[in-house]
C-alpha cells in the first residue's frame, strides 16, 4: 500500500476500533432471562450488590447486558449521591467489578 505513512496509520487504527467495537453484541431480555434461568448469569439485582457497596445511595441510570468475547458483561451506569455519572462493567456470571470510570 503506497501513500501517506500517517493516513495509512490512522485507518489501521480506525478498522482495529471498528473490529473490537463490533465484537460486543447487545442481547435482549428474552435471552438474558433465558441466561440467568439456566444459571449462566446471576439475576441484576444481586450483581448490582458490589457496585452500590462501592456507590451507596446511588441511582442506576441505566443497564445493558452484552456479550464481549464469549462472556457475558453487565453495562451499568450509577448516578452517585455526588452527582457523578460511573460506568461500571460487571461481570454477569459472578458479579465481578470489571471496570469503573468517570462517564463521560
Amino acid at each position: 500500500m503506497k501513500g501517506n505513512p500517517i493516513l495509512r496509520g490512522i485507518c489501521i487504527v480506525t478498522l482495529a476500533t471498528l473490529t473490537c467495537v463490533a465484537s460486543a453484541r447487545d442481547l435482549d431480555q428474552d435471552e438474558a432471562r433465558d441466561l440467568r434461568l439456566s444459571g449462566v448469569i446471576l439475576p441484576l439485582d444481586q450483581l448490582m450488590r458490589a457496585a452500590l457497596e462501592r456507590y451507596p445511595g446511588a441511582t442506576l441510570l441505566e443497564a445493558e447486558l452484552e456479550e464481549e468475547d464469549d462472556v457475558f458483561v453487565y453495562e451499568v451506569e450509577l448516578l452517585t449521591r455526588e452527582g457523578v455519572v460511573r460506568e461500571l462493567e460487571l461481570d454477569a456470571h459472578d458479579g465481578k467489578i470489571l471496570k469503573d470510570e468517570v462517564d463521560d
